[in-house]
């Protein structure tokens, strides 16, 4: 019998803001949200759901020693930063920026039409002081039912890596089908935020927006309730 997961963190507990250029959900206390419940999940710090406003965007701020990554998931994101590099993200492309001794950089809809909608993750290093620094990739199509595991630690062999001991998969699953993931370390935790779709892990059913968080488990078991599920698993250090 495996250990039961220990919380299960519904998509309507979680914080919302409305500035009107940005509608914003907070897994964990940001800014000017704080729930005494939901500070972080060991060193997952910051799980942020945004949705961008045409022609508008976060203005050149800093960052320092945070691991941060950013996964665009309708809309494209420009993005400029300290270190000298540009660019245009799109979904199916995923961002890293390690801000160590420190970054400046600012994250924006290009688009006069279309809104920018988008999850940007938090981890906190292993160490600090790092030399900032800026990586992209491209994520291969994703086999349906299968976890494809895109970020790890530095020279673990994924496309992109973070200084910490995590791993970031994602996770397309349909109706009936299930899937396994593996804990890399059983000292880490495990959280699961669903993109889309409708999935059950144990006795628990997750939709949209919906999230799990446990340790302790040597494997977890994901089934597919719809078709197109997309699931995000994040395995951090409980720090």
């Amino acid at each position: 019998m495996p250990p039961k997961i220990a919380q299960i963190i519904r998509s309507s507990s979680r914080g919302y803001r409305d500035y009107g250029w940005l509608r914003t959900y907070h897994s964990f206390s940001f800014g000017d949200y704080y729930h005494p419940s939901y500070i972080r999940f060991g060193a997952l710090r910051v799980l942020n759901e945004d949705i961008i406003a045409p022609g508008t965007g976060f203005a050149t701020h800093p960052h320092k020693d945070m691991e941060i990554i950013t996964l665009p998931l309708a809309g494209e994101l420009r993005h400029e930063d300290s270190t000298g590099q540009s660019g245009i993200i799109k979904p199916g492309q995923v961002q890293v920026m390690s801000a160590g001794t420190g970054i400046y950089h600012s994250e924006r809809n290009p688009s006069q039409r279309d809104a920018l909608h988008l999850l940007q993750i938090w981890v906190i290093p292993e160490k600090s002081g790092v030399i900032p620094r800026y990586q992209q990739a491209d994520l291969p199509p994703l086999p349906a039912n299968t976890i494809f595991t895109f970020l790890g630690p530095k020279d673990a062999g994924h496309l992109l890596w973070i200084h910490q001991q995590s791993w970031f998969s994602l996770l397309q699953l349909e109706s009936g089908h299930s899937a396994i993931y593996f804990m890399k370390k059983f000292s880490n935790g495990i959280y699961l935020f669903i993109i889309d779709g409708n999935i059950q892990v144990q006795d628990y059913t997750l939709e949209k927006g919906d999230a799990l968080a446990s340790e302790g488990l040597d494997t977890i078991e994901i089934q597919g309730i719809a078709d197109n599920s997309r699931i995000l698993l994040m395995e951090v250090p409980m720090i």
